[in-house]
């Protein structure tokens, strides 16, 4: 067993072997594009490799499949249940890292008029989405998965909100500069 250092990655690899019971690293990447992908992303190859540093950390067990495609089943180890509580008593604030490509056009220039309309529809389609998810399924969700959905449903709406006002300023001058009064920013 080697030192590692654990990254939000390796907790939600843990995380959803924990709550499947025994995983391969493609369960894992299915339960992740099936559960948590709204509000947190994992490219496939990470899943992976986060799967290898946490065996070769002692926080997982491996037992290969006899026969078939001898896939590698994973369970958590008792290090590896330790950690991961540990993880989930840690009151630890971490800043949140907002990627929206449209919000770093916008800073770069891009139309407000291009950009706003596609922008307000992808997002009421996904809080339309996210609102029948939560008709369908929110009572069967466990109190944080139903909290994590409904931060999903409020990011939407703010969202929708958000690149309203955008669309809804005064035009650009017709050299494509904002008109907006440098002290009203």
């Amino acid at each position: 067993m080697s030192e590692v250092r654990l990254t939000t990655p390796s907790f939600l690899v843990l995380g959803i072997i924990d709550a499947l019971g025994e995983a391969s690293p493609y369960d894992v990447k299915v339960e992740a594009a099936r559960t948590v992908a709204p509000f947190w992303s994992v490219p496939h190859a990470q899943v992976y490799a986060q799967c290898d540093r946490l065996l070769e950390a002692g926080l997982l067990s491996e037992v290969r499949q006899e026969g078939g495609r001898n896939r590698r089943l994973m369970r958590l180890t008792e290090e590896g249940s330790a950690a991961l509580r540990g993880w989930l008593a840690d009151p630890s604030f971490v800043p949140v890292e907002a990627r929206e490509r449209g919000i770093l056009k916008l800073w770069f220039g891009a139309s407000p008029r291009v950009h706003a309309p596609v922008q307000v529809a992808e997002h009421r389609r996904t809080l339309e989405e996210y609102e029948g998810l939560a008709g369908e399924v929110g009572e069967l969700l466990s109190r944080g998965q139903r909290e994590a959905l409904e931060f999903g449903i409020r990011y939407e709406r703010m969202m929708v909100d958000f690149w309203h006002w955008v669309g809804s300023r005064e035009p650009e001058a017709a050299d494509g500069t904002d008109r907006v009064d440098p002290e009203q920013r």
